[in-house]
């Protein structure tokens, strides 16, 4: 049986995409917007929507470009996930300022006052009220596993994770919509309360489009198949019954490289080796590695094809040594890596972290655990590479900053 065509080519470029060129388009659009600004004054709206509505589209469509270029270049970074939330969050504005050039071109000159200014200064409210519904809809489905998810396995504080995380997502657009819908005051009052306003959808717009653009990455992740040219197959371990048998998580990994081994021999004839990668915890009567190897052998799995790491005890421990097995056996092999699907992902980062290009494949599990599972990845996801983040993040923070202080000036 053949294996199917992958819908993307992961890793098969050298060359990570870069965006200079987005940023010299920012300060030529910014440059354009200033010198209408100050020749045309009263007319300067329509050219200056028409200008900011151009660049916006194009932004959108540079971001989609930067995005295919780092799937070929490498899915598992963080990159994927920012140029997947944050074009959404561009293409947003885009035809926010398509449908003000229309309402302006309606307007008298003297009625249009900052509309332009304001536009853009609303932006992140603009997108956290279009995005509500998706927002609506994501956390009940996230509570409604999460109920199931207690019910099946137990209450436990990490299974609160999906409740906590709709909560709060809910909440922040309640908590917007409520506080921006009136102000009065002295001009500063209003100013300090537009300044709260704007520096709070900012804040949720960051965690919003990190949470879409990471929703979109696991899913395109999980669901590729890699090609049919391996020569190993990392298994990563997640624990094991008190038997020393594998748990269901566990030997779906399992099955889930077996499955993949077995396709890719039928169709080119070559055999994976397998490295079972998982160490022995405090309360397991053997390795995750030797539990893996003994299933796979009971599948009629050669030993001489199976390599085993037991050090590990986490994942990225589980790439860092399973890379030190798979150099000392063949430097120049080609390695793929199978865990559950929610775990793709970051298995994938831990890789690239160690310098090993290996791509993932995602098994199964039951509908009700994954969602807080991936919960918990995206929590992990926000506790790692704060310096990127910092930059972003700051960034946004000081553009609304400046917006504010600009529109009030």
């Amino acid at each position: 049986m053949a294996l199917p065509e992958p819908n993307l080519k992961f890793d098969t470029s050298n060359r990570k995409p870069r965006l200079f060129d987005a940023l010299v388009l920012a300060v030529l659009t910014a440059a354009a917007v200033v010198t209408l600004t100050v020749t045309l004054k009263e007319r300067r709206a329509i050219p200056c929507s028409v200008i900011l509505a151009a660049f916006f589209l194009l932004l959108t469509a540079r971001l989609l470009i930067a995005l295919f270029g780092q799937i070929h270049y490498n899915p598992y970074s963080y990159n994927t996930i920012y140029y997947i939330g944050f074009a959404l969050f561009s293409l947003s504005v885009a035809v926010t300022y398509v449908m003000l050039t229309v309402q302006l071109a309606s307007l008298p000159p003297e009625a249009v006052g900052e509309m332009v200014l304001h536009r853009l200064l609303g932006s992140a409210k603009t997108y956290m009220l279009i995005s509500a519904p998706f927002i609506l809809v994501f956390s009940v489905g996230l509570c409604v596993s999460n109920v199931s998810l207690i019910r099946h396995e137990g209450f436990r504080f990490v299974n609160l994770l999906g409740i906590l995380l709709s909560v709060l997502l809910v909440a922040g657009e309640a908590f917007l919509l409520t506080y921006d819908m009136y102000a009065s005051g002295s001009r500063s009052e209003v100013m300090l309360h537009d300044l709260f306003a704007n520096l709070f959808a900012a804040v949720y717009l960051y965690f919003e489009c990190m949470l879409i653009g990471a929703i979109v990455s696991h899913v395109i992740v999980s669901r590729h198949e890699p090609e049919p040219d391996k020569d190993f197959i990392i298994i990563l371990g997640c624990g094991i019954r008190k038997d020393g048998t594998p748990t269901p998580l566990l030997r779906g990994r399992c099955e889930r490289a077996l499955r993949f081994a077995r396709k890719q021999e039928a169709l080119t004839g070559k055999k994976a080796v397998f490295v079972t990668s998982g160490g022995q915890g405090p309360n397991e009567p053997v390795s995750e590695s030797a539990c893996m190897k003994r299933w796979l052998m009971e599948q009629g799995v050669e030993e001489s094809r199976i390599i085993e790491e037991d050090r590990s005890a986490d994942t990225a421990q589980n790439m860092r040594f399973s890379k030190e097995k798979i150099v000392a056996a063949d430097p120049d092999g080609k390695v793929a890596f199978s865990t559950t699907n929610y775990h793709v992902f970051r298995g994938g980062l831990c890789a690239r972290r160690v310098k090993m290009r290996a791509v993932g494949m995602g098994a199964g599990t039951k509908w009700y655990f994954w969602p807080n599972a991936a919960v918990r990845e995206f929590v992990g996801l926000l506790t790692e590479h704060r310096g990127k983040q910092a930059l972003i993040f700051g960034g946004l923070i000081a553009i609304y900053v400046g917006l504010t202080l600009l529109a009030y000036r």
